[in-house]
């Protein structure tokens, strides 16, 4: 029952912006984890942002420091990725996932959206 859509996904030149969004059913961001998670062909899947805490706690990977936000809309249900000045290493397919504990084990996760950064 608990669905996860995400949106927002594209192409940009390097140093531009995106902003992806993830609409969650039968599920509430608000009493749970939140994360964004990113995946390459032939690399592992990546760890980029969690919300928790009921939004008032975050975590990004080194690699987005200071250049993404994660942020949360408790009265949509929906969590945001902003991205900032984007770098052809951020392209990926990107991924939100919940977590009813504490972003330790994701058990639902969205279909994914596709990132391109060219140069």
């Amino acid at each position: 029952q608990v669905q996860l859509v995400e949106n927002g996904g594209g192409s940009v030149q390097a140093g531009g912006s995106l902003r992806l969004s993830c609409v969650a059913s039968g599920y509430k961001y608000s009493s749970n984890c939140m994360g964004w998670f990113r995946q390459v062909l032939g690399k592992e899947r990546e760890g980029v942002a969690a919300i928790y805490g009921g939004g008032s706690s975050t975590y990004y990977a080194d690699s987005v420091k200071g250049r993404f936000t994660i942020s949360q809309d408790n009265v949509k249900n929906t969590v945001y990725l902003q991205m900032n000045s984007l770098k052809p290493e951020d392209t990926a397919i990107y991924y939100c996932a919940a977590d009813p504990g504490s972003c330790e084990e994701f058990r639902y996760w969205g279909q994914g959206t596709q990132v391109t950064v060219s140069s």
